[in-house]
């Protein structure tokens, strides 16, 4: 069976349409729940406390069970840790062990996470998590901080509708390939 857990931030009322996995198609949600918007978030956001205890995808995320980021969407996962963030886009598994440690997370897209179907299927999502560290990775690889924001914004920029790209915070851009926030602002204004 597929779990599907999905968040629609793509639109007007963003967060309320957030439901708990665990239902098939057939059944209804068992109750609604509502995530902070990316636009709400205050710096610095990745900060202990800021997401709210309601917060179902950061509780899915540490509660042990891997979960694929949907391949058929355009969607993804900002996923913040200690001292760095990492990006889970598409395909990608989330959760488990991998992000037991995880302190926040942002939603980019129309999110759907479900449940791999089988080892393989797990395994496939844990290369494809690691193909987005290392698309990651290219861009923290130039040694010019300006040229590392303005990839990170364009790959996005590619990827995501602007609007979802402009809600996202300067800082996670910056945590994302290794540079300050304001480099991601100058960025920007470049992109």
């Amino acid at each position: 069976m597929i779990s599907n857990f999905e968040q629609d931030i793509s639109g007007p009322g963003y967060g309320s349409s957030l439901h708990s996995p665990g239902f098939s198609a057939a059944s209804p949600p068992t109750r609604p729940y509502a995530v902070s918007s990316v636009s709400s978030l205050s710096t610095p956001f990745f900060e202990s406390g800021l997401l709210s205890e309601e917060d179902d995808i950061l509780a899915r995320i540490r509660g042990g069970e891997l979960w694929v980021v949907n391949s058929r969407r355009r969607n993804g996962l900002i996923i913040h840790k200690e001292f760095y963030t990492e990006f889970a886009g598409p395909g990608a598994a989330v959760g488990g062990g991998l992000d037991a440690d995880c302190r926040a997370v942002i939603p980019l897209g129309s999110l759907s996470l479900i449940s791999p179907e089988s080892a393989e299927a797990q395994q496939k999502a844990l290369k494809i998590r690691l193909q987005w560290v290392r698309l990651t990775q290219n861009f923290t690889d130039k040694p010019v901080p300006l040229d590392r924001a303005q990839l990170i914004l364009e790959q996005f920029k590619s990827y995501f509708d602007q609007s979802i790209v402009d809600k996202v915070p300067d800082e996670a851009f910056a945590l994302l390939v290794g540079v300050l926030p304001y480099t991601v602002r100058r960025a920007r204004a470049l992109v």
